[in-house]
């Protein structure tokens, strides 16, 4: 595990690697993924079955690809009643959250000329939820109440189910959640199911949800033929702490982020050396018995790294320059650094903000951009469930004191066919 000061020779050199980050992919990825959603697009329901037998070694029959509700009401009985009620209150401080996005359809006067925009939600919407390493009951959530709130008629789930039966939790989460239809089919497949249509799954309008890199591939590949929410990458933490940050704290939280995968990418930026030291010392002591120990070492031993700085002004640039997905201000008076902070997927402020909180019940959304697409990215939200349409309306008045600056506008760019569908008016 690196510490490094900012006089280190080596500090620029770390510092820019990850900025710089990106989830590449070899050629072989991409090629993989083409042929499989190829396949798809020609073959429909068959080639899903296909894929679906040689990747999760499910022989699955047409007819048992969507979940039934009564598979749906059986998954409640197994499991505990304070856990359902966990979920139902998750979901409902999500539900309240995402309530305050939504926006309405709008226009204004202008003389003689109506102009506004109208919003409208997407008619389908399909939910990837991963069945790998973990289970996602909370993206279940994250990912269709926004849809549900936003008013899209139809939400589709899909997840890979290797032993043939979904995790119960996911059923329930969808169940809470609202989701219309749940299909066991999940990878590449799955992505070109809901893009494409087949006889069984229904084309949807866009894809969201996390997903491994063949999933994030197949997304970004069929951006165009359905929207997507982002391509995203292996979750991301960077704790800023201050002198007087509990070492015990920000280790938990840096393991908090680690567990969720190998590649998951973990950084301290601290004014204070002393503190980094214990940090690190702490993660090892930290690691030990862990549920999910070999993952967070693998993710502790390939990406982390301590920065140490003078001036917590100069961690909040470092900060800036990693654009992280998530970034903690371990700090005194953390509203105090909210307008230096720039680029983040989300903010978690204050010495009681364990990323944990904003995993499950805080109810901002926690699909949120990696691999610093924090510059131009955004978490999921109620507007990526709706679609805006321009609003134009034109009397003959208005349209009388504009027609020689659309004539003279036209001929500028050469259409004439422009000059003339205004003209045309006054024939």
């Amino acid at each position: 595990m690196t510490i490094l000061t900012n006089t280190d020779r080596a500090y620029d050199k770390a510092l820019r690697k990850i900025v710089t980050r990106s989830r590449t992919q070899g050629a072989g990825v991409e090629k993989s993924v083409r042929t499989i959603l190829k396949a798809v697009e020609r073959g429909g329901d068959r080639a899903v079955l296909r894929y679906t037998k040689k990747f999760d070694r499910l022989a699955l029959k047409l007819d048992h690809m969507r979940v039934t509700p009564e598979e749906i009401k059986e998954a409640y009985y197994h499991i505990r009643k304070d856990e359902g009620d966990s979920l139902r209150y998750a979901a409902e401080r999500v539900r309240q959250f995402h309530e305050r996005q939504r926006t309405k359809t709008w226009m204004y006067q202008e003389q003689n000329a109506t102009l506004g925009q109208m919003v409208t939600p997407l008619d389908a919407v399909g939910v990837y939820v991963p069945g790998g390493k973990a289970v996602y009951p909370s993206s279940v959530l994250m990912c269709a109440i926004p849809a549900k709130v936003a008013g899209v008629r139809r939400i589709v789930m899909c997840t890979p189910t290797p032993k043939g039966e979904i995790n119960p939790y996911l059923l329930v989460a969808a169940d809470i959640a609202g989701v219309d239809e749940i299909y066991r089919v999940g990878g590449v497949q799955a992505i070109g199911a809901m893009a494409f249509g087949t006889k069984t799954i229904a084309k949807v309008d866009k894809i969201v949800g996390p997903g491994n890199i063949f999933v994030a591939t197949a997304k970004r590949l069929l951006y165009g033929t359905v929207g997507i929410d982002m391509v995203a990458g292996p979750s991301e933490l960077l704790v800023v702490a201050d002198d007087d940050a509990k070492p015990a704290h920000v280790a938990a939280d840096l393991l908090c982020e680690a567990e969720h995968d190998e590649d998951a990418q973990v950084y301290l930026v601290t004014t204070s050396a002393s503190l980094a030291k214990e940090v690190v010392r702490l993660i090892q002591v930290q690691l030990k018995g862990l549920q999910r120990e070999k993952i967070a070492a693998k993710s502790i031993a390939r990406h982390f790294a301590a920065f140490v700085v003078p001036t917590m002004d100069e961690a909040i640039e470092v900060a800036n320059a990693i654009a992280p997905e998530h970034l903690t201000l371990s700090v005194d008076r953390p509203f105090d650094y909210l307008e230096q902070v720039r680029h983040a997927g989300a903010l978690f402020l204050g010495r009681y903000t364990p990323p944990a909180v904003a995993d499950y019940v805080a109810g901002p959304n926690h699909v949120l951009p990696t691999g610093a697409t924090a510059r131009f990215f955004s978490p999921l939200s109620v507007n990526d469930y709706v679609k805006v349409s321009n609003i134009v309306h034109y009397t003959k008045e208005e349209l009388t004191k504009a027609k020689d600056h659309i004539v003279r506008l036209a001929h500028i760019e050469g259409f004439d066919a422009h000059a003339k569908s205004a003209q045309s008016r006054f024939a």
